[in-house]
């Protein structure tokens, strides 16, 4: 992969740089970041954080899978899917606080709420390592959430149009954060997403966005008479 990198402006407190990612003759990647000097202002305020339970109290991904595979009534196609996640090599640490109920077709409201941490130790190093190790967090399970009110299609093709994300205070990426996930929108086989990812102690670290392709397989009317 070929990085072409403009240095698109370059100020006293800000600068952009315009990244693209070239494969085989090709524009596979743009990426737009911005840089700021740390600086101090009176003018401050941040959402609160949602009150959930810690991440001590909730089990992991993982063993919410396996007591849902220790059913012996839980459907073939369940099985297999929840065999594919279990059989993903993720190295983030994922704690749901409202996992969904994968027997209920239901349609539920779109937001999800996450513990995550990576895995493995980080350390004190570079906040830039701990922002990509954010950037990769926050994509895992992001646009899933516009299907919750939706669990009655099969989904065909979903993929991300684009991301975008805000860092508002410094964090470590392997210590536990609350994911908070909610999509405002979806249609025209597109679903928006935003999420934050709060520290323990209740400050707003991150912010971000995703707008994707979501392509389900129409399934038609059944008549009841």
């Amino acid at each position: 992969v070929l990085y072409e990198v403009e240095r698109t402006h370059t100020g006293k407190s800000f600068s952009v740089r315009s990244v693209k990612a070239i494969q085989h003759g090709k524009p596979i990647f743009t990426c737009q970041a911005s840089f700021q000097l740390s600086q101090g202002s009176p003018v401050q305020h941040q959402f609160t954080m949602p009150a959930v339970p810690p991440p001590e109290e909730l089990l992991m991904q993982e063993e919410l899978i396996q007591k849902f595979l220790q059913n012996p009534n839980l459907a073939e196609r369940y099985r297999k899917h929840l065999n594919k996640i279990q059989a993903e090599d993720v190295p983030i640490d994922i704690k749901p606080v409202n996992p969904p109920d994968i027997f209920c077709s239901e349609p539920q409201e779109p937001k999800q709420l996450f513990w995550v941490r990576a895995r493995g130790y980080i350390g004190e190093t570079d906040m830039k390592v701990h922002c990509c190790v954010a950037a990769y967090i926050s994509d895992y399970a992001f646009l899933g959430t516009a299907l919750l009110p939706h669990r009655q299609y099969h989904v065909k093709f979903m993929v991300s149009l684009d991301h975008s994300m805000w860092f508002h205070a410094p964090f470590r990426a392997d210590h536990w954060m609350l994911y908070e996930c909610e999509s405002p929108w979806a249609g025209g086989c597109r679903g928006l997403v935003q999420g934050r990812l709060w520290r323990r102690d209740g400050v707003l670290a991150v912010t971000c966005a995703q707008e994707g392709v979501i392509r389900v397989k129409q399934t038609p009317n059944q008549s009841k008479l």
